[in-house]
């Protein structure tokens, strides 16, 4: 029988974290029975001392805010994307004792707008500039060779979105928040904003919209996905990114591929439905 390995999301804050259902889902599809993923209270200040803990039974860590700067002084070394966005949310670790970071929001953006049909698109529009909105852009980096509006609601989010775009060599416009409602008429819009923030868009929701990508998913749909849908038009969720980037992280960890996507989302789906 095979050792067993663990596995864990860390944050904080961390109790509503998915990742445990997802990655769970996974080992049992996948018949990994001695592999177990757990949730970990762990801040800023305590994540050294956590690291300090992880013995060889240790395969992977899948990190959220606010870790995903401040492992990388912790790690060995980091892939380009983590690298290209200073971010990084998942943790390769081998039994000799190496720490590789990754990021696998990047990629799961892509394969989340690839699954709902969303290869290319000419121009696109992102609302918010916070900690998520650096990763859509390089993920549009990939699927935009066209301008791409950031909508914003402080000069300081905007240095910062100006800076990202220099380095991942993105064309983009800076607009103010004011402006938001132009943002909807873009082929691609991505929303990266808290629970509430686009609620009072949803009333200028074109009367045929393109494609929405809300990085939200609980609670779900937003005010501003359900007009989108009931306008007809295509909608990506937060979850469908959880999910890909879980499936990447499954992958890196286990090295098992392919991770089971409709298992990992239906078992995501399940634990919203009963929130």
């Amino acid at each position: 029988m095979a050792a067993p390995r663990r596995a864990a999301v860390l944050g904080s804050p961390i109790a509503h974290s998915l990742s445990p259902v997802l990655h769970r889902a996974a080992y049992e599809e996948l018949g990994l029975t001695g592999w177990t993923y757990d949730r970990f209270e762990v801040d800023e200040a305590a994540l050294p001392g956590f690291f300090e803990t992880l013995g060889p039974e240790w395969a992977g860590l899948s990190l959220t805010m606010p870790l995903k700067r401040a492992v990388i002084p912790l790690l060995d070394g980091i892939s380009e994307t983590a690298a290209s966005v200073d971010a990084v949310n998942t943790v390769v670790l081998t039994q000799d004792g190496r720490r590789t970071g990754d990021n696998t929001d990047v990629p799961g953006m892509v394969a989340a707008l690839r699954e709902h049909g969303i290869g290319k698109v000419e121009a696109a529009a992102i609302l918010g500039a916070g900690a998520t909105a650096s990763s859509a852009l390089a993920a549009l980096s990939r699927v935009c060779p066209g301008e791409i509006a950031v909508y914003v609601r402080s000069e300081a989010r905007a240095a910062e979105m100006r800076q990202w775009a220099e380095r991942l060599e993105v064309s983009v416009r800076i607009a103010d928040w004011a402006d938001a409602e132009q943002a909807l008429h873009a082929p691609l819009v991505i929303s990266t904003t808290p629970a509430g923030v686009t609620d009072a868009l949803a009333r200028s929701v074109p009367e045929r919209p393109t494609a929405l990508f809300d990085v939200l998913y609980d609670p779900w749909p937003t005010a501003l996905a359900a007009r989108w849908s009931a306008y007809g038009g295509a909608v990506v969720s937060g979850l469908d990114l959880l999910v890909h980037q879980a499936v990447l992280q499954v992958e890196q960890m286990t090295g098992r591929a392919p991770a089971p996507l409709d298992a990992m989302r239906k078992a995501g789906e399940r634990a919203l439905e009963a929130r």
